[in-house]
């Protein structure tokens, strides 16, 4: 089978001819239909994160046909198309395992990090961390759900954004693109920050149903109840602060982020609250997949055949990319 591996010294990913892989206990073989690149795959690629395993196959948005099973697994059928996340296996046993936070967990394996993810035709997965699809998304379009939908969802969630009126969203990509729609769906209102320049990135964000689209620099025409940051660039925190009202909330949604300058107390004063976000769990999942069943979004995707994969990291690394970059096995180079 066809696989595109991490080159940690080029920065890139490179094809190999690897043997199909034998599933373990607990574990399903699966076929991947579609693998979306994410930012953290991009991380992982240029070493922004320090390197688990040299020539990981890099991918955790995965959609995948189950094609066979190790021993003891049968959650799924052989057929079955399931979701792969980032979150590839908790150890269940930690304190924060045992207390409902296996996002937090001491000895995780994620997808694409630890455990060889989906930019390959075929890869393994722990069948306890497989979630089931809404039917009502195609491969194509469901990848991106396993991933910036579930990130963008628990950020949106820990902001308490449920319950505010004005949501900000720092980096308007894959994620942003979901949960905002989510959040206009709900009433809420969505005012989207892009980098400067970036006036097709607004019209974007215009066309989803954002109330006012501008740049990083600029201070909404109202304060925020709450805002998101999913571009990684720590400048962007006093920024926020700037921008949300007293007792607002600021979330850094990335796995990675650069960093933060010096910023004046006045900026947090006034019960504000900045917070990250970090990775997900599968309570998650199974409430953002339940949510988007009931409120569909459009996952807006720039398709790429698994031999491009190294043009759609440069894509994704240049903001070249509106939405969400998906890798297709099946599609010609």
């Amino acid at each position: 089978m066809r696989v595109m591996r991490a080159d940690l010294a080029r920065r890139t990913l490179c094809p190999e001819e690897r043997p199909l892989p034998v599933p373990g206990p607990g574990e399903l073989l699966l076929q991947v239909l579609a693998c979306g690149v994410c930012r953290t795959d991009l991380h992982v690629i240029d070493g922004d994160l320090p390197p688990h395993r040299q020539g990981v196959v890099p991918g955790h948005e995965i959609v995948a046909r189950v094609a066979g099973h190790g021993p003891g697994a049968g959650r799924f059928a052989l057929g079955r198309r399931v979701g792969v996340p980032w979150l590839g296996r908790a150890c269940g046993h930690c304190g924060f395992c045992g207390q409902g936070h296996e996002n937090l967990c001491d000895e995780p394996e994620f997808t694409g990090y630890d455990r060889d993810g989906g930019f390959a035709e075929y890869t393994l997965a722990d069948e306890r961390f497989c979630f089931a699809l809404p039917e009502a998304y195609d491969d194509l379009h469901a990848a991106p759900l396993l991933c910036a939908g579930l990130i963008g969802h628990r950020a949106w969630r820990l902001a308490g954004a449920a319950t505010a009126r004005r949501l900000g969203l720092y980096g308007f990509g894959a994620a942003a693109h979901l949960i905002a729609q989510v959040a206009v769906a709900l009433g809420q209102e969505v005012y989207a920050f892009t980098r400067a320049g970036d006036l097709q990135g607004q019209a974007f964000a215009r066309s989803l149903g954002a109330s006012w689209a501008g740049t990083s620099d600029d201070l909404p025409p109202v304060p925020l109840d709450a805002a998101l940051l999913f571009a990684p660039v720590g400048g962007l925190v006093p920024l926020a602060l700037r921008a949300v009202r007293k007792g607002g909330t600021v979330v850094c949604a990335g796995i990675h982020m650069s960093p933060i300058p010096a910023f004046d107390y006045s900026l947090l004063w006034g019960e504000r609250v900045l917070r990250s976000v970090a990775n997900l769990t599968r309570a998650d999942g199974e409430a953002f997949l339940a949510q988007v069943a009931r409120t569909p979004v459009v996952t807006h995707v720039q398709p790429f055949a698994l031999a491009d994969a190294a043009l759609a990291v440069q894509a994704l690394r240049e903001g070249r990319v509106q939405g969400a970059a998906v890798l297709v096995p099946g599609r010609a180079a």
